[in-house]
């Protein structure tokens, strides 16, 4: 049997400041009528708002000061992304900071000084690790880098789905075997054609994902990541989106209420607003808990991170996270459609909004069953 897990959680000075901060932002910056307009735009987001947010320093929260940023770590970009979700804000800023963990866990020594100031200072990155089957299992690879000793080439082949804002990318960080080996490759955005990049169909709309076609896209040496180091990357790559999806959901949650409270306090059927029928109070209390439960997962995990706490009290307290805010989004933002009656259903009601959001989610990076399954030998073997 091991130790307990850590039960510690705190919110520090930082988190506050940049949680008050990001909400006003994101109210003033993604008014639910802008979210709408974005979506017929190609790029997915508002380069204007991505230039003040590089201004506001977020860019840089988890970069070390020594490249540019403010060194407070991953923890506190979790603040910035609740209060995204809060207002279905769309920029690449969550894939932007996959890719700095990435930089910060497996990068060399020049690659960190190369790429982390250009992140910090807003360049946009993504990455590139989920193959056509979406596959959850980031170690798992089959695109290639086939190396040409007779022309001294390095050529990648195959292709990755599900790659967020590949066209607007400065930077993409790409997964591949070589040599039989997992390894990553720092691809750089101009190399990559863009008739060999296409925009996938998703059900979040906010979202712009897209399938990439790697083949004959050269991989110089100083480009790649090998070895220990690469898992090491994919791991650092995959515990952040784990939580700052769970952010994201976590957002949603607390807007997705505010939606069916509001709702509920202003339809009136037989003479009572519908809010004080006890089939629809229950559910909404049953939110109101869930969401609570989830900000709890969530910043439990940011605080063994900021903590630095044991590599398996940390993919614990993730994984748990990743499958609790999942399901509690996606049970709110569907009983925000059916509260709200036939216009639930209907492409104008924002509720339809928050609901593809939760689905998308749900399926990022492992759903329930997924986390479930991994945790049963953790916890059995802490508890």
């Amino acid at each position: 049997m091991t130790d307990q897990l850590p039960t510690t959680m705190s919110f520090t000075d930082e988190q506050s400041m940049l949680l008050d901060t990001a909400v006003e932002f994101c109210k003033n910056n993604s008014p639910i009528e802008r979210v709408r307009d974005l979506l017929l735009e190609e790029s997915g987001f508002d380069a204007g708002v991505w230039s003040e947010m590089s201004r506001l320093g977020w860019h840089g929260i988890a970069i070390d000061e020594d490249f540019g940023g403010s060194g407070l770590g991953l923890a506190a970009v979790v603040p910035v992304a609740e209060a995204m979700g809060r207002r279905l804000l769309a920029t690449p800023f969550v894939s932007s900071q996959m890719a700095v963990q990435i930089l910060h866990a497996a990068g060399s020594d020049e690659q960190q000084a190369h790429w982390l100031p250009k992140l910090a200072d807003g360049a946009v990155a993504s990455v590139a690790v989920t193959e056509e089957d979406g596959n959850w299992n980031l170690a798992e690879v089959n695109a290639v880098l086939n190396v040409d000793s007779q022309k001294d080439k390095s050529l990648l082949a195959g292709s990755k789905s599900l790659v967020l804002d590949a066209l607007a990318a400065d930077l993409v960080i790409v997964s591949l075997q070589l040599e039989g080996s997992v390894a990553l490759a720092l691809v750089p955005g101009q190399q990559i054609p863009q008739d060999q990049i296409t925009r996938e169909i998703v059900l979040d709309e906010t979202r712009r994902s897209y399938s990439v076609a790697l083949d004959g896209i050269e991989v110089t040496e100083d480009q790649l990541i090998t070895g220990s180091a690469a898992l090491r990357g994919l791991a650092a790559c995959e515990q952040t989106a784990w939580l700052l999806h769970s952010a994201d959901a976590c957002g949603g949650l607390d807007a997705t209420i505010e939606l069916v409270v509001d709702y509920l306090n202003t339809r009136t059927q037989f003479g009572h607003k519908i809010g004080s029928y006890q089939a629809l109070k229950h559910p909404t209390v049953d939110m109101l808990m869930s969401l609570e439960r989830a900000r709890s997962h969530v910043y439990h995990a940011a605080s063994l991170i900021a903590s630095n706490a044991n590599e398996v009290s940390r993919i614990i307290a993730l994984r748990m996270a990743k499958a609790d805010t999942s399901d509690a989004y996606n049970f709110a933002a569907d009983r925000a459609i059916q509260f709200h009656g036939g216009f639930g259903f209907t492409y104008e009601c924002d509720a339809q909004l928050y609901l593809r959001r939760a689905l998308w989610l749900q399926y990022q990076y492992g759903d329930r069953p997924h986390h479930s399954a991994a945790l049963q030998p953790l916890l059995l073997d802490v508890i």
